[in-house]
């Protein structure tokens, strides 16, 4: 149960802010929803305790409105915040303020998010910790730079923003003629995206596996990984379907990840739930991609598999808590996938909005559904599109695939399209099935627009 944090505001929508109500309940908190005047028939905010609304529908007038969340905490009591993912999350400038302000922010300090959300300065912080980083450069400024670096790491190379993240502001440069041409459009999408053009190079490992240790750290120095994920299922850098354990990756190779994961999370005095995420070579050769310092979409598979709660976790850190859980205890007992459910044409990914004329949610042994959306709901258009996730286990990666199929047939959804039938594909697909598939796989083989 929560001793110091009883009042906790979610600054957020949508399923996660869903299941933050959910976990705040159980450990006898109070919960409080904010939502747009887009968001006025989400169920997140009938579900909580306090419900208030913060802005106009544009996320940059509510959820990514700091002055509007602030005011909301004053107005309701509430002595801490949970970011959940996406919007003000990983923001240093909004959990500093929280710091001044004396409100909890659930995650990591401001100082940590500020360096594990400058990439180069988390590769700098990887190297400290003695974990493998790929080849590549600190930020380059001029072209002549940029020509040189890369003629040492050689082509091909990445061009990715500093301040980056999920798949953004991140170009392939194949030769000089294309660095050329390319690095002031990177620069310039960094600075759109982030605010920040800085940029630095990468050498591109072609068509590697992207691999995830989730890890849990206290405020006692208290660190421990809670398994691995593969998310290698990617359209455009975005993850779409995720598992645990990876079927590619030995045990060996796994512990080596999770005890790298641990290291780097003690170099940048990590505390509460993040992820350290690595690209992984047709060899097992492992490197640090990054570090995000929140709650993951796909984290119900790491749960799963290992029983572990991870955002009543989140909380109780937050709290002052200490964890009672050692690394030896830690066992994937099962295997877990999770399928991504966005409201989005499985052929195109093209976003498809409009109201859910029917729904029947999937359900049985070893089914897990997590969403926010309900019969007579209408998607609102400004927000991503994510609906829900349906996580299937079983004692084996086969029974797990047999449920996947299952449940997928299951989730019956009318008025809008999904990428249900795209997720069936996949579980057919023979890179699939035997674990060899990599992140190139959708944007080869599936996708169309």
């Amino acid at each position: 149960m929560l001793k110091n944090i009883k009042r906790i505001l979610i600054a957020n929508r949508g399923e996660i802010a869903v299941r933050a109500v959910r976990s705040i309940r159980e450990l006898g908190g109070e919960s409080i929803a904010v939502y747009s005047t887009g968001d006025k028939n989400s169920i997140h905010k009938d579900l909580a305790d306090i419900a208030i609304c913060i802005g106009d529908a544009p996320a940059n007038k509510s959820y990514l409105n700091i002055p509007s969340i602030l005011s909301a905490i004053e107005i309701t009591g509430a002595d801490a915040v949970y970011p959940g993912y996406g919007f003000l999350a990983e923001n240093p400038n909004f959990a500093g303020i929280c710091e001044k302000s004396n409100i909890t922010f659930i995650g990591p300090s401001s100082e940590t998010l500020s360096l594990v959300g400058d990439k180069a300065k988390a590769r700098e912080a990887a190297k400290r910790a003695n974990v493998p980083i790929i080849p590549g450069s600190p930020p380059v400024e001029t072209l002549e730079e940029a020509l040189s670096i890369a003629k040492k790491i050689g082509y091909p190379v990445l061009l990715k923003a500093a301040a980056g993240g999920g798949g953004r502001g991140m170009r392939v440069v194949h030769n000089e003629q294309e660095l050329t041409r390319l690095l002031p459009v990177a620069q310039r999408e960094a600075e759109a995206n982030f605010g920040d053009s800085t940029v630095y190079i990468e050498k591109l490992i072609q068509s590697p596996k992207h691999i995830e240790i989730q890890i849990l750290a206290d405020k006692y120095g208290n660190v421990i990984y809670i398994g691995d994920r593969e998310c290698s299922i990617q359209r455009r850098h975005q993850k779409v379907l995720e598992e645990s354990p990876s079927p590619f990756i030995t045990d060996e190779v796994r512990k080596k990840m999770g005890e790298a994961a641990v290291r780097f999370a003690k170099e940048v005095g990590f505390v509460g739930a993040g992820t350290v995420e690595f690209i992984v070579d047709k060899d097992m050769n492992f490197y640090f991609i990054e570090m995000n310092g929140r709650i993951q979409v796909e984290h119900p598979v790491s749960e799963i598999t290992t029983g572990i709660d991870i955002v009543s976790w989140q909380l109780k850190i937050a709290d002052g808590q200490e964890l009672n859980i050692k690394q030896e205890d830690i066992k994937q007992k099962y295997h877990a996938i999770e399928f991504r459910i966005n409201a989005e044409d499985p052929e195109t990914f093209q976003p498809n909005i409009g109201k859910i004329e029917k729904l029947y949610l999937p359900g049985g042994f070893g089914v897990r559904v997590d969403t926010h959306i309900y019969q007579g709901y209408e998607i609102p258009p400004y927000y991503d599109s994510l609906i829900g996730k349906i996580i299937v286990y079983g004692k084996t990666r086969q029974e797990a695939i047999n449920r996947g199929k299952r449940a997928l047939k299951e989730f019956i959804i009318e008025g809008i399209k999904t990428t249900r039938d795209f997720h069936l594909k996949i579980l057919e697909d023979e890179r699939f099935l035997d674990g060899s598939y990599t992140t190139t796989l959708v944007d080869e083989k599936y996708l169309k627009g």
